[in-house]
């Protein structure tokens, strides 16, 4: 039994860049041998297991046969017979097929240490137009890797294109969790211009196929700190940034999009402050009442952030804050103290509403002036 660790640790590493995650591939082994050892298998579908102190992904080495479509269509042999070079093989791309033993030393069969000086992103074998799935993680790994300069070779564009009709098998999670991983890399766009170079947008991202939406996509991902890459939702809002609400609304609905972040995306497309740089009382109050942010204060803070990254102005963003902040100390206490005799519940309900609205329309009087 031989273990290495395989995949993007190795990769990162030759390229001199955090290693986050570590995998590897045991050579020699069965399931009976690493449950003897103490590792928990994982999931029904690969013989994936865990490491019994640091919880680290060791894989059987494994083959895989093309048996039927999309993503779940194979037929997987895990048997001890395995070799290192068979189970990296079927993996996606050169740079992801290499491997390293305890030495240091690097087994690299399919060439990934020369495409990585190349900055190519190539496939390992045809057997990639096995599987639809690797069409939208070569465009993540574009995306993830284009501030180093990688390009898709040109021939594994070609395999993208044959396989993109197989898109539709995928589901709607397997495409959700990759989008989230593209939105996390510094250059999100190149994710969309490598599926459209790949006639690959359809049928899940049909909404930039149109050029003028991805070359604003370029602006709205311009200049991304690590904040921004790990905030899911200032992404996702950033990216429907450039569509129409009733576009938003199929993106969602298409991805499963969790609910909140959903409703928000269409909340910022609804009021596009970020493309007029005009707001004013009225448009804010129906913002506000419109969008329960009485409630849910954190709504509105998500809008804002979004706008401010998308053009709207620091000032006139601290401004918005400070005045919903004002307009939610008045409350039902505020309202009774004030008060002269008994109101009921409806009359309490309109007497905070129109507060909070005079507060804002004298605060936009005043800020105006």
């Amino acid at each position: 039994m031989k273990i290495y660790r395989v995949g993007g640790a190795v990769r990162d590493r030759l390229l001199g860049i955090p290693v986050t995650d570590v995998d590897y591939v045991v050579v020699g082994a069965t399931a009976t041998d690493m449950l003897d050892r103490g590792y928990q298998q994982v999931g029904k579908d690969f013989p994936v297991f865990l490491h019994p102190q640091t919880k680290a992904e060791y894989a059987l080495a494994r083959t895989e046969r093309k048996s039927g479509r999309g993503y779940h269509g194979f037929t997987i042999n895990a048997a001890p017979t395995v070799t290192l070079e068979e189970d990296l093989q079927r993996r996606d791309l050169t740079i992801n097929a290499m491997a390293e033993d305890e030495t240091g030393h690097i087994i690299d069969p399919y060439h990934g240490q020369q495409d990585l000086s190349l900055r190519i992103l190539r496939h390992v074998s045809d057997a990639f137009i096995e599987d639809p799935l690797r069409v939208l993680r070569v465009a993540r790994f574009a995306a993830r890797f284009d501030h180093l300069g990688f390009k898709v070779a040109a021939e594994t564009l070609e395999l993208m294109r044959k396989l993109a009709s197989e898109l539709d098998s995928l589901s709607p999670e397997r495409v959700w969790l990759e989008l989230t991983k593209a939105l996390a890399t510094e250059h999100p766009h190149i994710f969309f211009e490598v599926l459209a170079e790949a006639k690959a947008l359809s049928p899940w991202f049909n909404e930039f196929s149109d050029v003028t939406a991805r070359a604003q996509l370029r602006s709205v991902f311009k200049v991304r700190d690590s904040a921004d890459r790990t905030n899911l939702e200032l992404s996702y809002l950033s990216l429907v940034s450039p569509l129409s609400k009733e576009q938003v609304k199929r993106l969602n609905q298409r991805l499963r999009v969790p609910k909140e972040l959903g409703q928000r995306a269409e909340i910022l497309v609804d009021y596009p402050i970020y493309k007029t740089q005009q707001l004013d009382a009225e448009l804010f109050i129906e913002l506000i009442e419109r969008n329960d942010m009485w409630r849910k204060p954190e709504r509105l803070t998500a809008i804002t952030r979004v706008w401010h990254r998308l053009g709207l102005s620091e000032s006139i963003l601290k401004s918005l804050r400070s005045i919903h902040e004002q307009a939610l100390k008045i409350d039902a206490q505020a309202i009774l103290n004030s008060a002269e005799g008994e109101l009921s519940g409806r009359e309490l309900g309109a007497a905070i509403k129109a507060a909070r609205r005079d507060l804002i329309s004298a605060q936009f009087t005043r800020i105006q002036k």
